[in-house]
């Protein structure tokens, strides 16, 4: 019988995939109806004008035109405020 533990087995090592989350499109480049904007857990960004939010919170271009990143105060329900970034699709004039 041996004092050491056999090598080969182990309970680690299971890391899960990469969600790849993140800003897809940035402040002043053009965005088509579908494109994605930003992947996201929660509501970190807000969906402005020109933006749909997907049900997996993903928020994507609505109209074609120029993304544009503003922030702006929300109040919650119970009263408190918070600084929220809203993303916007601005159409381009013709």
């Amino acid at each position: 019988m041996s004092t050491a533990k056999s090598a080969g087995s182990t309970r680690l090592g299971r890391d899960s995939v990469a969600k790849r989350l993140g800003v897809k499109m940035f402040d002043g480049q053009k965005a088509k109806p579908g494109n994605i904007l930003i992947r996201q857990r929660g509501s970190k960004f807000i969906a402005g004008k020109g933006v749909k939010k997907g049900e997996d919170d993903t928020l994507y271009s609505a109209v074609e035109g120029i993304v544009k990143f503003t922030s702006k105060n929300l109040k919650s329900f119970n009263g408190k405020r918070r600084k929220v970034k809203v993303v916007n699709v601005i159409p381009a004039s013709k």
